[in-house]
């Protein structure tokens, strides 16, 4: 792997690389290959006792996800990482590899829906407990860890209501007790926040996100602490949630773009915010780099910019949210997010919608809340379709 001279993020998402094979390529290769050959009985030997470094299955390891990994890690300030087949393939890899029948996790309770759904439906079954916490209330957390709490998992800020968490805090508390602190950091990306310097072990992303930015493929990494991704490692190598070698190379190099991306989506977000904030039909706005946002000083401490994702409330609630939606022409009307186009959401109806409306209430999912993934189109076309689908829905 090739590694530049430099310590600033552009530089090293672009030059972070793999070794050029005999063909002098300019881009890395896309390795399309399911195994590896060995040069004889003893290297094969000695690459199934992990004695020294090659690529053996790509279930295992490939050049393209190793590249992908590396570069992710150098970002993130990580010792070693893992890729996965999606966003939730990491969430969970890095819960599951790490928890065993009697252990208890603190979540943060402003989650994602399918981290809800693991957490409530499926570990269960395995005899894995867990607490949420309040993120509004965090002289609660330390009450609420246990004698078999093993990790805390949050989301900061969260989908889709922006709360955000403390990370120096949270990191000093997590280190006072020995648990795992695992964040999942998919709406900053690196690039405007990076929860290993206060004091994180393990980060998660969904590269279907704003690492890919452009809605191709489905992606997801992990990285961390080196002790923590051995075991996770061994859980993923024979539970088989690997990451196709072309889509590690499409969000390796999508790497590359990935600061004047989230230079322009914040842009684009914040602009949007302020103008919202004008509007007689919206009831709040949401978006952590507006100073009516109530950790708007946090924000800024521990975030570089605000990232793209506004989120707000629109008089007239469920009905008139989905009137707003259907008076959109330009937006996309999505489940995704993280894209180079813009795109609109109905948490409470589709990425929420498995909530009861009480659990909903408590992560400030009403029924009017609007998700707007803000894009890189011109701001002025941004605001005009978000000023006319609010005249269209009266």
């Amino acid at each position: 792997m090739h590694y530049p001279e430099s310590e600033n993020f552009e530089t090293k998402a672009i030059r972070i690389q793999s070794e050029r094979t005999q063909n002098r390529e300019h881009s890395v290769p896309i390795y399309m290959t399911s195994s590896f050959t060995f040069e004889d009985a003893e290297q094969a030997r000695a690459l199934f006792a992990d004695e020294i470094p090659g690529n053996i299955y790509t279930r295992f390891s490939n050049p393209n996800n190793s590249e992908f990994i590396q570069k992710v890690c150098e970002l993130e300030g990580a010792e070693d990482g893992i890729a996965t087949a999606s966003g939730m393939s990491a969430v969970f890899t890095s819960l599951a590899g790490l928890l065993k029948s009697g252990d208890h996790i603190l979540v943060s309770r402003s989650v994602f829906g399918s981290t809800h759904q693991i957490l409530t439906q499926i570990f269960p079954r395995f005899g894995i407990e867990f607490t949420y916490a309040d993120i509004a209330k965090p002289e609660e957390w330390e009450s609420l860890i246990q004698n078999n709490t093993k990790m805390v998992f949050v989301e900061t800020p969260s989908n889709p209501s922006l709360d955000l968490i403390d990370l120096e805090w949270l990191g000093n508390l997590t280190k006072k007790y020995k648990l795992i602190l695992n964040v999942d950091n998919c709406f900053c990306t690196p690039y405007l926040q990076q929860p290993i310097k206060y004091g994180a072990d393990l980060v998660i992303h969904s590269g279907t996100k704003y690492m890919d930015g452009q809605g191709r493929v489905i992606g997801g990494i992990i990285v961390g602490r080196k002790d923590l991704i051995q075991e996770i490692r061994f859980f993923a190598r024979h539970t088989g949630p690997s990451l196709s070698p072309m889509n590690a190379w499409i969000l390796s190099k999508s790497l590359e773009t990935l600061s004047i991306r989230m230079e322009r989506h914040s842009h684009n977000a914040l602009n949007l915010a302020e103008f919202l904030e004008t509007e007689t039909e919206v009831e709040k706005v949401i978006y952590p780099f507006l100073p009516s946002h109530p950790q708007n000083a946090l924000a800024r401490r521990q975030m570089k910019l605000g990232g793209g994702i506004v989120s707000f409330i629109v008089k007239g609630g469920i009905d008139r949210g989905r009137k707003f939606l259907n008076s959109l022409e330009m937006f996309s009307h999505s489940a995704n997010l993280g894209d180079t186009r813009t795109i609109a959401t109905h948490p409470a109806s589709t990425t929420h919608s498995k909530l009861t409306d009480a659990e909903r209430s408590l992560v400030g999912i009403s029924p009017g809340l609007i998700r707007i993934s803000v894009g890189l189109e011109h701001i002025d076309d941004i605001i005009r379709e978000v000023k006319d689908a609010l005249e269209k829905s009266r």
